[in-house]
This record gives structure tokens, C-alpha cells and sequence, in this order.
């Protein structure tokens, strides 16, 4: 057992080992102050089969680590001629089956080592940008407490092209440190001739706890599974999960033998799997991986999130946002412009929550007149307009569950249309030009509206440019307003469909659609005045009407 804190958990674990009839070895770390460590080996000198073995300073990824795991695994194989297996353990490791189910599990594979051992190229694990390059480069200086001396030093060595010599006949291995190896196959290790010239070389590895032995016993051992008989879990950043109280059942669920790290204040862990063997699990083949679902999702959960959420750590991940918004909303773009009374049509339509223009200039139209709506969103223009993208996510989140629909146009805020844009759940539907429909029907002076003409135009025009990049993630769809007025029926059937908040029919009622008599000779006016209205399409001056009569046709006669 390598213990570092917690001594009293240590010691109960130790003498759960030695009545299951295990000698123990354990190595107390260096910085663990001597007043300390004497106590605890006072308080176990009642248990002849514990030894303690000679200290080492251990400092995460260091060779002091190794040096312990040699010293213990020395004194193990010297003291205790019966031991048939050694199982590395930590003071943070618990128990989870009873004693005599691992010692049996071993005596029926007595030739079999239990190490994880697997070259760089095979591992997805590594993390820190250092596979290869552990084995081949000098780790002098430590990288927990002096990360700056650490790469910079990596940096040098890469930049002046300089590389370690692997000794003969070693294949660099990498795997848990938490190993269970037969006596056969540790005493090679321990006593090869070319120990010294293998210490030297790990000596300078980086960390040489999770490659030394596994890269010696694929020289010795006769059979390895390459697997840990210890349950040990680690994040996307590789350290490990820790198990608390709440964890009881997912480790029974495991059928581990052993499980670290364990909260050192998890009373009801040490308190069941200790005192109670009719507690423990059933006698069967160890499988974390019934749990790694769980950890799975734990990691998803922590690295993506969920859609709608955004991280708000001090330096957040851009993208880590797992969808853009938490559900599909549609966009209306000159619809309430060219319809009479749009949104109200709309909510019966499709049952959903229909909202005016969200980013006008004046404040946020609620549906209904609010002022205030889920999650106490106001509807004052500046609050919003100081993150639209948050008052979007926010609204969306709040009103999970419900469809929201909205208006948007050139008189809104534009910082938010690209956002829209990108976000898969969005619908956009645009009718370009139909801005002019106001002004067509204003009673301002004609020089004033050429010039609001032109400057809506132009603001719609780049509007349109962020909707048409090949970066946009939304559905979009965008009819000039000639072409829309000419069919209406048609787009307007698949935007319901779209939405889907009600079953599929046809539509039974249409908008009412503003009165557009003039408006052709209206855009003739401000193209005589200077001002090319080309997003409104291909509009006559005089349009035919719409449901005009032809003319009569002349009887014919056909004679046979």
C-alpha cells in the first residue's frame, strides 16, 4: 500500500487485508512529518503481518513513486515466501468484495499478471500532448510545481532536435500504476541483471509509475491481461473521479475487486464494504464497464453541457455549448409587414407562442403585450440589447417545451442575426423588400423616405449576405417580394408544416394581406429618384388584378 493522507483510513483498510489472511507492505510517503508517521506505525503494531517498508518522497509523476513500489514489493517477496500474487495498492484504494473471493479469483489463474500495459500508439489516454516524446525527452524538473521550467524545457529539446536512446529489447508500454503481478514474474523484474540500466532510463521518464513496470513485464511474464483488477476512473482531464457516499450502488454495480479513490470521509463506503461481507457483491468477473455509461455521460455531461447552457467559467470553451439554443424557434422576416394583424393569424395556425419584433428598437414585443415574461426577462431594450445572444438562449431555455416564433426585420438589432444564423434550430423565413410596405402606406415626405428606403435596404442587404454564408447552420429560406405575393399559399403551407406544433392540414385560412394598389408605381418613384429598390424583386408598376376577369371568348363552331 503507498499511503500519503488519511492514515486512519489506511489503517482500517490494512487491517481489513490482514484478517482476510494478506500480508501487507505498506510505504508511508516521505513528506508525511515523523511524529506522524510514528503513530501510525504504533497503531499497527499489534498486526505482525504488516511491515512498513523504507520511505521515499512522492511526488505525483516523479521516480519516487517506482522506488516505493520496489522497496515494498522487496520486502513483500523477502518477509512473506507464501505470497503468491502482490497487489499495488494505494491508502485511498477500498475493498469491494470480501478478501477470500480475490485470494480465490488468483489461485485459479496463478500464472496470469493483471497490468494494464499497452504501447502510446494504442491508448487514447494520454493527456498533456506526450506520448512518444515521454520516453524519448529529459523530465528534470517537475511539472506540477514548476510547469514554466517544464516546457520550456520540452520546448528546447524539441527545438535543437534532441531525443533519448530507449535501451535494447524495451518496447515503452503505458498503463494504470494499479498492478496485480505474480511473484514469478516481479522477482524478474526486481533482480534482472540490467535493473540499474533500466532505473536510470525511467528515472528520467515522465511519469515512470504508469510505464516501468508495465513496459518490464511484457520481458518476463507469461500470460498478461491487460487490465486492472482495480476500479479507477478519470475525467476528460485525467484526474481521477473520486467516489463518495452517494456512490454505493454504482460500486456494487461494478463487481470490482477494488475501487480508488475513495473520499477519505465517506463513512458509509468504509462502513459497508469493511464490517459487513453479506453486504459485498456477488463471486463474479470483475466488469466496470457495466458503469462506464455512467462516466460516459458524466463526461459529456461536464465537456458539452446542455443545449442551450453556456459555460460561464473564467475561460470558457468556445463551442462547448452543445447546440446553440435549448429547442427550434421560427424567425418571420417581413411577414408582419406584408399581413394584417400576422402574429395573431399565426398563433391559431400553429398553437404556438408568437411574439412580435423581439430586437425593435424600442423594447422587446412579448406576446401579449408582456412586459415581463419566464424567467423574468424584461422587456427594456437595453437590458437585452447588452447581450441579445443571452436574452435569445434565455428566452429559449425558460420557455422549453413551447414553440416561439418571432418577428425580425432591418429597424432590429443586427448583432443577433448571425448568431441566429449558425443556430440549427432556428427556422428563418425572409421576405426581402417588404420593409417598403410601411412607407408605402406613411404619410412622410417622399425625400425622407428615400432616404429610410435606402438605409433599410442596405442594412437588409447584409443581412441577407450572413444568411446566404456557407457557415449557416439554420433553415433558411428567402423570397423576394414579388414572388412571394404571387403564390403566397404555397410557403406559407410549408412554414406551418414546418413547425408542426399541430397536426398536418391544410391551411383553412389565409392572412389577409395588405393593400398593395400602388405600391408598384410607389418603388417606379423612388427608382426615378434615384434609389434602385432590387430586393423586392421584379414588381410591375401596374399590376394585373390578381382575380381579373378575361375577356370573352368568341363561340366557334367545329363541323364533323
Amino acid at each position: 500500500m503507498l499511503v500519503h493522507t488519511a492514515l486512519n483510513r489506511a489503517e482500517q483498510v490494512a487491517r481489513h487485508w490482514a484478517r482476510g489472511g494478506c500480508p501487507v507492505v505498506i510505504h508511508v510517503d516521505k513528506m508525511v512529518p515523523k511524529p506522524t508517521y510514528d503513530a501510525f506505525v504504533a497503531s499497527l503494531a499489534d498486526v505482525p503481518s504488516v511491515l512498513f517498508s523504507k520511505r521515499h518522497r512522492c511526488e505525483w509523476g516523479t521516480w519516487g513513486l517506482v522506488a516505493a513500489s520496489q522497496d515494498a514489493s522487496e520486502l513483500m517477496l523477502e518477509r512473506f515466501e507464501e505470497v503468491r500474487h502482490v497487489y499495488l495498492a494505494s491508502g485511498s484504494c477500498l475493498p469491494l468484495r470480501p478478501v477470500d473471493e480475490l485470494v480465490e479469483y488468483l489461485a485459479q489463474r496463478p500464472r496470469t499478471d493483471f497490468i494494464e500495459s499497452a504501447t502510446t500508439a494504442d491508448v487514447p489516454w494520454t493527456v498533456g500532448g506526450l506520448d512518444q516524446e515521454r520516453f524519448t525527452l529529459h523530465f528534470p524538473f517537475s511539472w506540477r510545481k514548476h510547469r514554466y521550467l517544464f516546457d520550456r524545457f520540452v520546448e528546447l529539446q524539441r527545438m535543437v532536435g534532441y531525443k533519448r536512446i530507449i535501451p535494447n529489447g524495451l518496447v515503452p508500454h503505458m498503463g494504470s500504476q494499479w498492478w496485480c503481478l505474480t511473484r514469478q514474474t516481479l522477482s524478474a523484474i526486481l533482480q534482472d541483471p540490467d535493473r540499474h540500466k533500466y532505473d536510470s532510463y525511467f528515472k528520467r521518464v515522465w511519469i515512470p509509475d504508469e510505464s516501468y513496470f508495465q513496459t518490464l513485464a511484457r520481458l518476463y511474464s507469461t500470460n498478461i491481461e491487460s487490465r486492472s483488477l482495480t476500479l479507477s476512473k478519470f475525467d476528460f482531464q485525467g484526474k481521477p473521479h473520486i467516489f463518495y457516499d452517494d456512490h454505493l450502488q454504482l460500486l456494487r454495480r461494478s463487481d470490482c475487486f477494488i475501487a480508488r479513490k475513495i473520499w477519505p470521509h465517506a463513512d458509509r463506503l468504509y462502513e459497508a464494504f469493511l464490517t459487513d461481507p453479506d453486504r459485498a457483491m456477488s463471486r463474479q468477473e470483475p466488469n466496470p464497464g457495466k458503469i462506464d455509461r455512467i462516466f460516459a455521460k458524466a463526461v459529456d455531461r461536464r465537456t458539452r453541457g446542455r443545449p442551450g447552457l453556456y459555460m460561464q467559467s473564467r475561460f470558457p470553451n468556445y463551442g462547448w455549448e452543445n447546440g446553440v439554443t435549448a429547442g427550434k424557434y421560427s424567425v418571420f422576416q417581413g411577414f408582419s409587414e406584408l399581413f394584417h394583424d400576422f402574429e395573431t393569424w399565426l398563433s391559431r395556425a400553429t398553437g404556438a407562442q408568437v411574439h412580435g419584433h423581439l430586437y425593435g428598437p424600442k423594447r422587446a414585443e412579448f406576446a401579449g403585450g408582456q412586459t415581463v415574461i419566464n424567467g423574468a426577462l424584461s422587456d427594456n431594450a437595453k437590458l437585452r440589447d447588452a447581450n441579445p445572444k443571452a436574452f435569445l438562449t434565455n428566452l429559449l431555455w425558460n420557455t422549453r417545451g413551447e414553440r416561439q416564433c418571432f418577428q425580425y426585420g432591418p429597424h432590429d438589432n443586427p448583432k443577433i442575426n448571425w448568431h441566429m444564423s449558425r443556430d440549427p434550430n432556428a427556422q428563418i423565413s425572409v421576405i426581402s423588400g417588404a420593409w417598403a410596405v410601411p412607407l408605402f402606406q406613411s404619410n412622410a415626405n417622399f425625400a425622407d423616405l428615400r432616404a429610410e428606403a435606402a438605409a433599410l435596404q442596405k442594412i437588409e442587404s447584409r443581412m441577407l449576405d450572413e444568411l446566404r454564408s456557407p457557415d449557416v447552420k439554420a433553415r433558411v429560406r428567402i423570397w423576394t417580394m414579388a414572388e412571394f405575393i404571387e403564390s403566397p399559399m404555397e410557403p406559407l403551407q410549408v412554414i406551418i408544416d414546418e413547425i408542426g406544433q399541430k397536426s398536418l392540414r391544410r391551411l383553412a385560412e389565409a392572412p389577409r394581406m395588405e393593400n398593395l394598389t400602388g405600391f408598384g408605381q410607389f418603388l417606379q418613384n423612388l427608382k426615378n429618384q434615384g434609389m434602385h429598390p432590387y430586393l423586392m424583386g421584379d414588381f410591375p408598376v401596374d399590376p394585373a388584378p390578381r382575380n381579373a376577369r378575361s375577356s370573352k371568348r368568341k363561340p366557334y363552331l367545329i363541323k364533323k
